[in-house]
C-alpha cells in the first residue's frame, strides 16, 4: 500500500501562522484560508479590520492553487498574457495570493490569502508557504 502525504491541522495552523505573521510584520489586514488536496477547507483566520469578503476570495485563491497545482497568479498571468480562454476555467479564481503547498514533492494543499493588493496577498501567501520544512511552494 502507497502512503501518501496529507496536510495535518497543525502544518495548516503553522502555515496560515507564518502568513499571519508577514501580513502583521507589513501591517496588512487579511484574510488567510488553508485548503487540503481537494481544495477542502481546513484552516479559516481574518485578521481586524479585514474585509468580509475576503475570507472568501482567500478560500477561493486557494481552491484554484490546489486545483491546478500552480500559484493564482499563473492564471491571472496567462489572462493578462491575452490568454482569455483562461478565464473559462471551471472553479479558477485568476488573481494573485493562492500557493500550492508541497511536501517531498506531493501537492498536499494550498494557501491563499486576500485583503490588500494582489501582489500583497501573494507575499504573505508564500511566506506561509515557506514554512514548510524543504523545498515547497515553488512550482
Amino acid at each position: 500500500m502507497l502512503a501518501k502525504q496529507a496536510l495535518s491541522i497543525e502544518l495548516a495552523k503553522k502555515v496560515a501562522a507564518a502568513a499571519i505573521a508577514e501580513a502583521k510584520r507589513n501591517d496588512w489586514a487579511v484574510a488567510v484560508a488553508v485548503v487540503d488536496d481537494g481544495g477542502h477547507l481546513m484552516y479559516l483566520e481574518r485578521l481586524d479590520d479585514t474585509q468580509k469578503a475576503s475570507s472568501v476570495i482567500a478560500t477561493k485563491k486557494a481552491k484554484t492553487a490546489i486545483l491546478f497545482k500552480r500559484p493564482s497568479a499563473a492564471i491571472e498571468k496567462a489572462i493578462t498574457d491575452g490568454r482569455q480562454a483562461m478565464m473559462m476555467l471551471p472553479g479558477a479564481t485568476p488573481i494573485e495570493g493562492g500557493t500550492p503547498l508541497v511536501v517531498d514533492g506531493e501537492f498536499v494543499g494550498a494557501i491563499g490569502v486576500s485583503g490588500v493588493q494582489s501582489f500583497q496577498d501573494g507575499m504573505v501567501a508564500k511566506a506561509g508557504a515557506l514554512a514548510l520544512d524543504g523545498p515547497s511552494s515553488e512550482v
